[in-house]
């Protein structure tokens, strides 16, 4: 995504020469009031957007944020609130003639705001920015007033300018058009917890007033530190950037200069960014061939087959002594062999310990079975390798392996049936040979983001999109609380009679006000003894990118702070296919997602 910088100032006479002033200065983009603030319906000349041919229609369209007149349309005052309608409409109607597809940005003033609703939801053409401050101006008022009391303070610090947002988000229906364009402020810093919430809007931009710009001791125009951070997170979720300042300043080009450095500090430029909030429905590896796309992704992770290598490698040296070492063989299978990195690895370690392997490849894919056979005799003609194209579970080996090397792992662990594949092949190992990963655990907690919800209501034309797991690199997201442990399998799995059917309830607490919009979805699993990988994000591997997490969508529900929500997981079994089930169960019962796995399962 290409960030913009925007230029926001009012009371210009000529909005051309502002998008000049703007260009030479290094911003993309110029907002400005629409309109002047008078009746009837006719712009008038002192207008800046009068007439509309000063710009072609492309400019109007995305060079220009349009911020509609400053008026109240839920005023208790029955006049001033008609008064406030006939200008807003007049503001929109000039707007929708200009841009066919532009931005109207309006300032949310409290808690009310149905009369605006429901002009919004008439009015759909283009993208409304609703304008919130990130804290209560009012606090800053009371701390400057003489006369205001510690209670005065201490209320207006529990008015939260989100919950003004969150009601109109509510009222509108979570339409996807409308976005967030959030003001700090230089007077009240927000807490970090604050700022995190946040991170779950969808938020178009923030506003940098140019009082939170100090000079540094280069007279340059810069951020307090702490400041730096908060703009960090939020360029972090694409947020853009707008600076606020008066028509005289003179140092706008230094603003736009530092906050494009910050924009390139932030901004993570790593290829997987387009799928950033992307749903995707999980792989089908055992009845689906996966593309050679998919191999390579996998396959250029710089992290999870150094890991694996450095498990194999303990392995074989705890297996096999420095004195067994010449003649004492270690046999490995490499279940499921995709394009050859776990075979890759197995030959490094037995390398780098000097150990003998001989390596079965069970590989089901035939296009890849031609990809491995090019290996053998280019790369591996020396190795003591075989290759069998068979289902792991129905291979019959020549002789039973030391070691199963398998990475059947899916987003949530289990998802891409790992359980029922290595249960399968526990007849290919000896009674003490091992399985590497040996455990894998998957985790949960209740996430609040916009984005995905919007996401998924555009896919509940074509699919039962609220009865599907998905798997999604998490951006626009607000963990509400923890991920906690929910499902745990052990391999290999000697029990007399195996269930992997599952259920677990679990209970979180609400940090903040906020919004319950689904459950995230993550795992770990441990290779050999302290070797693990892990996407749960309290202890993610550093680097590895190979599984993006999980997420499982519920209709939203405002949670307050302190509120418990409890989650039922399930995992269920029958002879054809392998599903969840999850329901919200506090702060009050929801609905129960995919019963009967009528959205989303996995084939046996």
């Amino acid at each position: 995504m290409n960030y913009y910088v925007c230029l926001h100032q009012e009371g210009i006479s000529s909005i051309s020469k502002l998008i000049q002033k703007a260009h030479a200065n290094n911003y993309n983009v110029v907002a400005t009031s629409i309109n002047a603030n008078m009746l009837p319906m006719d712009p008038f000349e002192t207008d800046p957007t009068y007439p509309a041919t000063v710009l072609n229609a492309v400019d109007w369209n995305s060079k220009v944020i349009f911020t509609v007149s400053d008026v109240d349309v839920d005023s208790p005052n029955a006049k001033l609130r008609e008064y406030s309608k006939a200008m807003l409409l007049r503001d929109i109607t000039w707007a929708e003639h200009l841009q066919n597809n532009g931005s109207l940005m309006v300032r949310l003033r409290g808690p009310k705001n149905d009369n605006l609703a429901e002009i919004i939801k008439t009015r759909t053409k283009g993208n409304w920015f609703i304008h919130v401050p990130i804290t209560n101006p009012e606090v800053a008022t009371f701390e400057h007033r003489k006369d205001a009391t510690e209670k005065d303070i201490e209320e207006a610090q529990q008015v939260d300018p989100w919950s003004w947002w969150n009601e109109l988000r509510f009222a509108v229906k979570h339409n996807g058009k409308v976005k967030v364009v959030l003001e700090l402020s230089d007077s009240d810093r927000p807490s970090r917890e604050t700022v995190r919430r946040w991170l779950g809007e969808p938020i178009e931009a923030i506003i940098i007033p140019s009082s939170l710009f100090v000079l540094n001791r280069s007279n340059y125009y810069v951020l307090h530190k702490e400041w730096q951070a908060i703009v960090g997170h939020f360029i972090s979720v694409r947020a853009n950037i707008i600076v606020s300042t008066n028509a005289n300043d003179n140092a706008i080009s230094q603003y736009a200069e530092y906050v494009k450095k910050l924009i390139n500090d932030h901004c993570d430029t790593h290829t997987l960014n387009n799928y950033e909030n992307m749903l995707e429905i999980p792989l089908q590896p055992l009845c689906d061939n996966l593309d050679t796309y998919t191999y390579e992704i996998f396959e250029t992770d710089p992290v999870k087959y150094k890991l694996y290598q450095e498990a194999i490698q303990q392995v074989l040296q705890d297996r096999v002594s420095d004195d067994e070492a010449k003649r004492k063989l270690t046999v490995i299978m490499v279940l499921g062999g995709g394009r050859g990195p776990l075979a890759r690895a197995v030959f490094n370690a037995a390398e780098i310990t000097k150990r003998k392997v001989r390596v079965y490849i069970i590989e089901k894919n035939p296009s890849a079975i031609r990809t491995l056979s090019n290996m053998v005799k280019t790369l591996w003609s020396k190795k003591d390798v075989h290759i069998f194209s068979k289902d792991m579970r129905d291979f019959s080996p020549p002789e039973l392996a030391d070691v199963l090397v398998s990475e059947l792992l899916g987003s949530f662990g289990d998802n891409e049936l790992s359980p029922e594949c290595l249960d399968g092949a526990l007849k290919l190992l000896k009674s003490n040979g091992i399985s590497i990963p040996c455990k894998s655990t998957s985790y949960i907690n209740p996430l609040m983001s916009a984005v995905l919800h919007n996401n998924v209501c555009q896919l509940t034309s074509t699919v039962p999109a609220f009865n599907c797991g998905y798997v999604v690199l998490l951006k626009n997201i607000y963990h509400i609380d923890q991920p906690q442990a929910l499902f745990e399998f052990t391999h290999p799995n000697r029990a007399k009679d195996i269930d992997n059917t599952r259920h677990k309830q679990l209970s979180f607490t609400a940090q903040k006000d906020c919004v319950l919009h689904g459950i995230g979805g993550y795992f770990d699993t441990v290779l050999y003894k302290n070797i693990i990988l892990s996407i749960n994000p309290l202890t993610h591997t550093q680097g590895m990118f190979s599984w993006f997490p999980m997420f499982f969508p519920t209709q939203p529900r405002t949670i307050k702070a302190g509120e418990k929500i409890s989650i039922k997981f399930w995992r269920c079994v029958d002879p054809e296919k392998v599903w969840y089930e999850w329901q919200v169960c506090e702060p009050a019962e929801c609905e129960r997602h995919n019963v009967g796995g009528m959205g989303y399962n996995m084939r046996l």
